[in-house]
């Protein structure tokens, strides 16, 4: 008996779903890719925060600069969870691969977001962007909710943040034109 094994008897026997190593493997790439995604990202634009982003007008809501690396790392761990949630489910094929498609469809629009606004400095075309993103997590949201759930409620956050930052972007663009 492995050491997984023992463990999943151990631990999980009273849960319904088992989990297998291979479902391991699937939470980690899951987790693992969102956060890359977001941290790839992250790098490419991360000289542009001291420098122009600081020399934006910004409006009294907008937070401090410290919050966004904390909650955009708990949104992808959510993000690469709701995607687990969804691959490791027994759901027809051609529903989880509707579901998949919209969700990295919205995961290759988030990676953009940061280039268009910070990199390039178009924050118009950011804002048209983050609308497209912003429509394409509902689809994720609505298309998970019948496979799982609790992989639907787990994006909740995420497009109420991706919401706040609509308006941010909005406003900043507004302020700035």
């Amino acid at each position: 008996m492995t050491f997984f094994s023992v463990f999943y008897i151990k631990h999980f026997k009273h849960f319904d779903v088992k989990i297998t190593m291979n479902n391991y493997l699937k939470l980690f790439i899951s987790v693992a890719v969102c956060l890359a995604i977001g941290g790839i990202s992250g790098y490419l634009t991360s000289n542009e925060i001291p420098t122009w982003y600081t020399t934006l007008n910004k409006p009294s809501f907008n937070p401090p600069n410290w919050i966004f690396g904390p909650v955009w790392t708990t949104l992808y761990v959510l993000m690469g969870i709701a995607f687990w949630l969804v691959w490791k489910s027994n759901a027809e094929i051609s529903i989880k691969k509707r579901a998949m498609t919209f969700f990295i469809i919205q995961l290759v629009l988030n990676f953009f977001w940061s280039i268009l606004f910070f990199s390039f400095h178009q924050l118009g075309l950011a804002l048209v962007e983050i609308i497209l993103l912003w429509m394409f997590i509902v689809f994720s949201i609505i298309s998970f909710f019948p496979i799982s759930k609790t992989a639907s409620y787990l994006l909740v956050p995420y497009v109420l943040w991706v919401s706040f930052a609509s308006v941010l972007n909005f406003a900043i663009w507004n302020l700035n034109a």
